[in-house]
């Protein structure tokens, strides 16, 4: 290896539902150019651990582009064509001083107007840039999709092996040491894929406690052991309907193509019967409130139907109608996006009355506005930072509103809200209300189920709704668990060689 190998890095990284209506745009990305990546050194991303990794070994960063969007809707056209454009551009520049591997961190479930794998697309073209010898690896999300064209440009992946999500700069911290054996060993790596025809969403994909965590366990087993450079199993996102959503198994190894395809096969074999617990198990709006009613301690309304982090808009107000209707007694604490709710806010003032109509803000065709008349408690710029990653979140001008026994935190703009930190920042501490509406599918245990008495994932629509058979897919294949009955699963691996 010579000295000071020189590390092409570049990042593109969004989640979208196709069955939000909301589109995304350029303007949804968060871009950081050269230098400005260092700005995730020592952070929990992808990124902040790949570059550790590299200070380490030697390998010198090339830093090129980081473009990171929240999840959304269906990237424009136009947004792609100019966000496309100039993550390549920016490739393009720094690969012409000479380079000696690639970095690229994605998420693996983008979606485009005109281009349904944005990540395909773009390492194809990465790889025309810099040729056929030079290692490329990518880190990705569990919850992404890899597609054929994906494994056709690559030589190593680092997948997430924890959900919730934790293992940002771990997974990074992989990436960066599989490609610095490809660049100082001189690998020809083999990657095994097996494709399950399966959409799998519930409690057992929690990696601590459910079934998919102790499959993962065995990938990772795989890895330390040093039978396999990387192995990982990716459950896509059931609700980013493309070509090639499937859960899948990937295994890569320096070069035995019998062992990747042999764990391959095996853990593929071993999740299939599994696929019907790795279900959600949803609870009527109606039974959870009755039983919430009923409950002492404190209570969780999960509405994963309108998961902000897993695509959605946000502005769902259906559990916020189903308790009002119901009179239920208990203080509630929820969060919604609703821009023109906070712009009146704003506009009145802390402790002025307003009354506005709060919720489909965004998604009209599934929600109304619900009229409220409520007192401005507080006011606030949006801004906070995740609890795990640490990244900036910028929610726009909110307002905490108050009616009845509602306190409800109102947003400008869609943001992911997977932890406490909005509530936090606007001076609301969960832990002092009776029921907490969480938009996330799940989130840290520590974070609400280590202390309340019961979670319940409630059955509403939304764009990420667990009920997979409501959502309307029509571009996925077919057949697939569960939108289909009686599918048949042989497994077959697709060895990739680079």
């Amino acid at each position: 290896m010579k000295p000071n190998p020189r590390i092409l890095v570049a990042e593109c990284m969004q989640e979208i539902s196709s069955f939000n209506p909301m589109p995304s745009g350029y303007e949804s990305f968060h871009m950081e150019r050269g230098a400005q990546m260092l700005a995730q050194r020592g952070l929990n991303t992808s990124l902040g651990g790949a570059l550790a990794v590299f200070e380490q070994t030697g390998l010198e960063p090339v830093l090129s582009i980081g473009a990171r969007a929240g999840s959304g809707g269906l990237l424009s056209a136009a947004g792609w064509k100019r966000l496309s454009t100039e993550v390549l551009e920016a490739v393009a520049t720094q690969a012409r001083g000479g380079i000696d591997g690639v970095y690229f961190s994605l998420h693996g479930a983008m979606g485009a107007d005109g281009e349904l794998d944005p990540e395909g697309y773009l390492l194809a073209e990465t790889r025309k840039m810099v040729g056929p010898d030079i290692p490329i690896v990518i880190s990705l999300d569990l919850h992404g999709i890899m597609t054929d064209r994906m494994l056709r440009q690559i030589n190593g992946v680092a997948i997430y092996h924890t959900y919730p999500h934790v293992d940002f700069a771990s997974t990074g911290a992989r990436a960066a040491r599989i490609l610095h054996r490809l660049v100082a060993e001189e690998l020809r790596p083999v990657i095994a894929r097996v494709v399950i025809p399966a959409l799998v969403r519930g409690d057992e994909l929690i990696t601590k406690s459910g079934c998919y965590g102790e499959l993962i366990r065995e990938a990772r087993r795989l890895e330390l052991e040093g039978a396999a450079m990387s192995a990982g199993i990716m459950i896509g996102n059931p609700f980013t309907d493309v070509p090639e959503l499937c859960t899948q198994v990937i295994v890569a190894t320096s070069g035995d193509e019998a062992v990747a395809k042999n764990e391959a096969l095996r853990l593929a074999r071993e999740l299939w019967p599994l696929r019907h617990r790795m279900q959600g198990k949803l609870v009527t709006l109606a039974r959870s409130i009755a039983q919430a009613s009923s409950i002492t301690g404190p209570v969780i309304f999960t509405d994963a139907a309108d998961a902000t982090s897993s695509g959605a808009t946000g502005d769902s107000n259906l559990i916020l109608k189903g308790l009002l209707d119901a009179g239920y007694p208990k203080r509630v604490l929820a969060q919604i996006v609703d821009p023109a709710a906070a712009c009146a806010a704003h506009k009145a003032g802390v402790g002025a009355t307003i009354t506005v109509g709060l919720g489909g803000a965004l998604d009209p065709g599934r929600f109304s506005p619900m009229q409220v008349t409520a007192k401005v408690r507080l006011l606030s710029d949006g801004r906070a930072r995740l609890e795990t990653m640490k990244t900036g979140l910028d929610a726009g001008p909110t307002a905490v509103l108050e009616f009845d026994n509602f306190t409800v935190v109102v947003f400008s703009l869609t943001l992911s809200l997977f932890d406490r930190a909005m509530y936090y920042a606007n001076g609301l501490d969960p832990q002092d209300f009776d029921l907490i509406v969480v938009k996330s599918p799940h989130t840290e245990h520590h974070m609400y189920d280590a202390w309340v008495d019961n979670n319940f994932n409630v059955d509403v629509p939304g764009a990420t709704s667990a009920n997979l058979k409501s959502l309307g897919h029509t571009i996925c294949a077919r057949p697939m668990y569960p939108l289909n009955d009686g599918v048949v699963f042989e497994p077959v691996a697709t060895i990739y060689r680079s």
